[in-house]
């Protein structure tokens, strides 16, 4: 468990400080950092795939067009999601698209609650309610640009829902989304080259390697986090992934100075008190199945 533990908090570490990493290619457009990133996580994962000889699931997956329908839609979310973070990071959003992070976890439940029919629990109704409140106050009296709040917790929440459904495996399932867009990004990128806009190669060594380690910074947290999450319990991951927007907020307050004013704090402390809300009641549910089975056994 220790070892999971420190598996999935590294990747939600990185991912928290990736902030720092998009700061880095400030002078490339968001757009480019996006196709680089789609590009060379294509050639991690297939090299990945080729040390592992693991390509049976795509060919069983070929026989199931169904499987690809559904990829197809994650690799539009995936995309949506990325390039609005990297937009976000590097024009001083960084407050806004941690928001969108930290209420992820109550759009899951929601969204598992109105699609899968699961059945929400108090505990995780008043979670739901109370964020409601505090998004409503931002909403009303915060201002900011909440639509990159929005968008980056749908997004993700509705892959997630997604990607719960599948049967892929998180690698294989990252490769084929990345396979799905690397045609419309090779176009993109020999497009900006065509139009001399292309920053690679053309702007310093450090932008070019910092483009080309896209990759490995998209596909190492994921595999760590894919390690890292099956050994440790749901509610140990759902304290985790607080890691990575409390370090997105704090870098964006602390390093970058982005305006945090009282009446944002007011509407970020209600959904901090949603998500312990939310944390207590996994942690409360987790503490009564293991009384329930020592019980039994």
């Amino acid at each position: 468990m220790r070892r999971g533990a420190l598996m999935a908090g590294g990747a939600y570490v990185i991912w928290g400080l990736l902030p720092i990493y998009w700061k880095a290619l400030a002078t490339v457009s968001p757009g480019e950092i996006l196709v680089h990133r789609i590009l060379w996580s294509v050639v991690v994962c297939l090299a990945l795939l080729a040390l592992r000889r693991n390509w049976g699931w795509l060919r069983d997956g070929l026989r199931h067009p169904a499987a690809f329908r559904v990829s197809l839609v994650t690799a539009l979310l995936l995309a949506v999601n990325w390039l609005v973070y990297i937009w976000a990071a590097n024009s001083g959003h960084l407050v806004e698209a941690s928001l969108g992070y930290f209420i992820t976890p109550l759009i899951n439940v929601l969204l598992g609650t109105v699609i899968l029919h699961e059945r929400l629990r108090a505990g995780q109704l008043a979670a739901i309610l109370v964020a409601t409140l505090g998004v409503i106050y931002l909403i009303v009296n915060a201002g900011g640009l909440l639509w990159i709040s929005f968008t980056l917790a749908l997004t993700f929440g509705i892959y997630g829902l997604l990607r719960k459904t599948s049967k892929l495996g998180s690698l294989e399932g990252l490769s084929i989304e990345m396979m799905i867009l690397t045609l419309p990004a090779a176009a993109f990128l020999l497009f900006l080259a065509g139009q001399g806009q292309s920053a690679f190669a053309t702007q310093s060594l450090s932008v070019t390697l910092l483009l080309a380690l896209t990759g490995v910074v998209t596909a190492g947290p994921l595999l760590l986090f894919a390690a890292g999450a099956r050994l440790v319990p749901l509610t140990t991951l759902g304290v985790l992934q607080y890691l990575a927007p409390t370090l997105q907020f704090l870098i964006g307050v602390l390093i970058y100075g982005e305006a945090f004013s009282h009446t944002r704090l007011i509407g970020f402390g209600i959904i901090w008190i949603a998500l312990a809300i939310y944390t207590a009641e996994g942690f409360a549910m987790r503490r009564r199945q293991r009384q329930l089975l020592a019980t039994v056994s």
